[in-house]
């Protein structure tokens, strides 16, 4: 068999297999792992080897010779496992890669209930089970521990952790005497987590402590702040991390040469630098010498600089900012308009050849449509073609423009080889229905990676979806059923291979399909199925009921039960649910055993709420992280946390409300008020980008009355987070002062609603377009009458 090498992936002869030849194969299927491309075979087959090798043995016996195929165990199958059978596998589970959350759940239970005893020791042996130990578990451990913990085993996989459970590691950890040692233990993204208050505690901090740490903004601005005193810029910032922390008044005030040597820093990380740092450092370049000025930086000044760039600086200044993200630097919709109309200028409005494609560089994200259909040439398109595969996105109009020039390199897609469809990459799925179709029939596989790709400039269309759906659903054999009654006699149900197979295009499955699906494959397909994004409230609805499901099977008379009433229901069965949790009503909600946090954080970090009425479904935009979610729902999850944990508002910790989420939205105002101020502190003054679709930061900004916003400094309105701007009532925007307005900076100006703007007269709206055009501001402190206060803007162009 090891002659096979990756032949073994399409191994077919699977009748009269003994269950010692199957072993055999699985192990040598781990090197599958390896193929490019699509995997539902490669799965199929693991599944198909995993039950022949099961056959006539116990799972408890087997557990360990299965290699990687235990991934396609259920929870169910899981369950069953006793506690000395995972122990005596932990060597070839730890080693398994692609494990759903549930099952990384229910495998590290069974094996710290062997161990009885919690310590380093143990738990160095996990691998990858170490993430599906609780938070109380992980929270009941000693600062000690803890420190070798993520030293160890988290130091891997602790982007795995929820926000729950990386709150209750720092939280114990800071609750040790020994802080500094703490501190120096808390290596890579994981320093993000420590709050502001843990850093103001800290008395010993120096560059050393900090080295091989990321940090939040709000932590860098602290962080340098603090050691500013002590240190000099340039020994700062050989921590790139402290970019972050650097304001514009401290890159104001640097001297010349210090500015000029600490610059090259600046650069090889603009990407951690704000637009508004990125706005200062432009003008501080421009005011100690704008004849050396880097080319980009003139496109995050004011539009009129733009005319400063003479034809000897054309393509420098377009080389420049290739080389960097535009969208990064420029959000203002107009201003990057008047940016790359210059580029084209420099460009005599065509795209000749290659070396063309490389001094654009990232700028080709950007060309705009006309010059896509007939400024490149057929040889020069080609080249294009694969930068545009490296671009986070394209307009629809472009797309449009890429696809009219695809069909014109490759002819008729009907006609293309498999090595055409290969080249084209994401921008199959700009094809139309019926191409998709004919594709499809010939080069299935293709297809159905580009529609497993949801990222890059051409996400999976309806159209790829559909057309994927319809070749699995007209090529594979009928899927047998369970229920035979006559509602489901004759409906097509999907398959567990099917299910793999069409991932996000599972959404075509009418509900009736998904209501006759086979309990089984329900049970072996339940978190794929709960990580289609696209479902109706009908399809959620007709899921939710499978999982709680009693099926008689009328010719034995036997009962399968999937997983039964939602009372019996553990941590791993809501976390499994994945998006089908949100079709739970309030009253189905209130049967749950949500007594662990990390239940609800399962349920807070799902992408939609389904209110309990007909047609009522509130979605998401997929790219977005703000939430919609039904009131009763919130309120029912919330309330059943604190009664089943047997908690009040005031004993919550700042790791139950990391798990709680968005559900902290569904308080009352007597409610909030009883929340622990130290425990909310601790939880509030971080950045909470693993914690909250919506930051309570940003909830408590938008909360602001108008004397309190207009009394924050105008110094403090560029740090505002961008999506906070945006929540705040217009009536209460308005009140913001010409002065407070031009000192948004240029993103948080650009975050600026047009219901806000509205409400602005016309002093404020000068104010806003200084910002968004990244002006230097030099607003007049004197009070002047109403008919002569004006903001300015000092124009470095007229001198210093």
């Amino acid at each position: 068999m090891s002659l096979l090498g990756l032949l073994v992936c399409f191994y077919s002869e699977l009748e009269e297999m003994d269950t010692g030849l199957a072993r055999v194969l699985l192990h040598q299927m781990i090197k599958c792992n390896q193929l490019r491309g699509f995997q539902a075979d490669v799965q199929k087959l693991k599944s198909q080897l995993l039950d022949v090798a099961m056959q006539n043995q116990t799972l408890n016996d087997t557990l360990g010779s299965l290699s990687d195929a235990v991934v396609g165990l259920t929870t169910c199958q899981l369950e069953s496992l006793s506690p000395e059978a995972v122990h005596g596998a932990i060597p070839t589970l730890n080693q398994v890669s692609g494990w759903a959350k549930s099952q990384v759940m229910i495998l590290s239970s069974k094996y710290l209930m062997y161990e009885k005893v919690l310590s380093f020791h143990n738990i160095s042996y996990m691998g990858a089970l170490v993430t599906g130990i609780s938070t109380q578990t992980f929270h009941s451990m000693s600062p000690r521990e803890l420190s070798q913990i993520i030293k160890g085993p988290l130091a891997q996989h602790g982007s795995d952790l929820s926000p729950s459970q990386l709150h209750g590691i720092l939280r114990k950890m800071m609750a040790s005497t020994e802080h500094s040692s703490v501190m120096a233990d808390i290596q890579g993204p994981l320093f993000k987590e420590v709050s502001l208050f843990d850093l103001w505690k800290e008395e010993g901090f120096n560059l050393s402590l900090l080295k091989d740490k990321e940090f939040r903004p709000s932590q860098a601005l602290f962080l340098y702040e603090l050691l500013s005193k002590k240190t000099s810029p340039s020994d700062l910032l050989r921590n790139s991390q402290l970019v972050k922390g650097v304001t514009c008044r401290q890159i104001e005030t640097m001297k010349t040469i210090s500015f000029l040597e600490a610059f090259s820093v600046f650069e090889k990380n603009l990407h951690l630098l704000t637009p508004y740092q990125i706005n200062c450092l432009a003008w501080k370049f421009w005011t100690v010498s704008n004849a050396s000025i880097p080319p980009y930086l003139l496109s995050v000044l004011p539009s009129e600089y733009l005319e400063s760039i003479t034809d000897s600086l054309c393509l420098p200044f377009v080389s420049s900012l290739g080389k960097v993200d535009l969208d990064h630097l420029v959000l203002n919709t107009h201003k990057k308009e008047a940016i790359l109309q210059k580029v084209q200028e420099c460009l005599n409005g065509s795209v000749v050849d290659e070396y063309d494609i490389d001094l654009l560089g990232n700028l080709i994200c950007h060309l705009p449509p006309e010059l896509i259909c007939s400024g490149l040439s057929a040889e020069t398109m080609m080249t294009a073609l694969h930068q545009f595969r490296l671009c986070r996105q394209l307009s629809l109009e472009q797309k449009i423009e890429i696809r009219h020039r695809l069909t014109e390199l490759h002819g008729s897609p009907r006609n293309w080889t498999a090595e055409t469809a290969l080249d084209s990459g994401p921008f199959i799925a700009l094809l139309p229905k019926a191409e998709l179709n004919a594709l499809a029939e010939k080069f299935p596989d293709i297809i159905f990676q580009a529609a497993s790709e949801a990222t890059g400039p051409v996400p999976a269309t309806e159209e790829l979806l559909m057309a994927q759906f319809e070749f699995v659903h007209n090529f594979s054999t009928l899927a047998r059923t369970s229920d035979l009654s006559s509602d489901c006699a004759e409906v097509r149900a999907p398959s567990p291979g099917e299910i793999f197979k069409l991932s996000e295009a599972n959404v075509f499955w009418p509900v009736q399909g998904l209501q006759c699906m086979d309990p089984d494959a329900f049970t072996k397909t339940v978190e794929l199925l709960g990580s289609v994004s696209s479902f109706s409230a009908a399809q959620l609805g007709v899921l939710k009921e499978k999982a709680k499901q009693r099926h008689q099977i009328e010719r034995t008379g036997l009962f399968l039960k999937v997983w039964g009433p939602l009372s019996s229901w553990k941590s791993y069965h809501i976390v499994s649910l994945g998006c089908i949790a949100t079709a739970l009503n309030e009253t189905e909600i209130g049967e749950l055993d949500l007594s662990s946090v990390d239940s609800i954080a399962a349920l807070s970090w799902q992408a939609g709420w389904s209110p309990d009425q007909p047609n009522g479904h509130f979605n998401i935009v997929p790219s977005t992280r703000f939430h919609f979610l039904f009131v009763s729902q919130a309120i029912a999850i919330l309330q059943g946390f604190l009664e089943d944990s047997g908690q009040l508002m005031d004993d919550l910790k700042s790791f139950d409300m990391a798990g709680l989420g968005v559900h902290l939205c569904a308080l009352n105002t007597t409610e909030v008020a009883s929340i622990n101020a130290i425990e909310f502190r601790l939880h509030s003054d971080l950045d909470l980008s693993l914690s909250l679709p919506l930051p309570l930061p940003l909830l408590s900004l938008a909360g602001l009355n108008k004397e309190e916003l207009k009394a924050l400094n105008n110094e403090l309105m560029p740090y505002i987070q961008p999506a906070a701007i945006k929540h705040i009532p217009a009536e209460v925007f308005k009140e913001l002062s010409p002065e407070q307005i031009a000192h948004l900076g240029p993103e948080n100006a650009a975050m600026v609603m047009e219901s806000q703007r509205q409400h602005l007269d016309e002093l404020q709206l000068q104010s806003l377009q200084l910002a968004l055009d990244g002006a230097r501001t030099s607003i007049q402190d004197t009070l002047l009458s109403e008919s002569t206060t004006r903001p300015s803007y000092t124009s470095l162009l007229n001198g210093p």
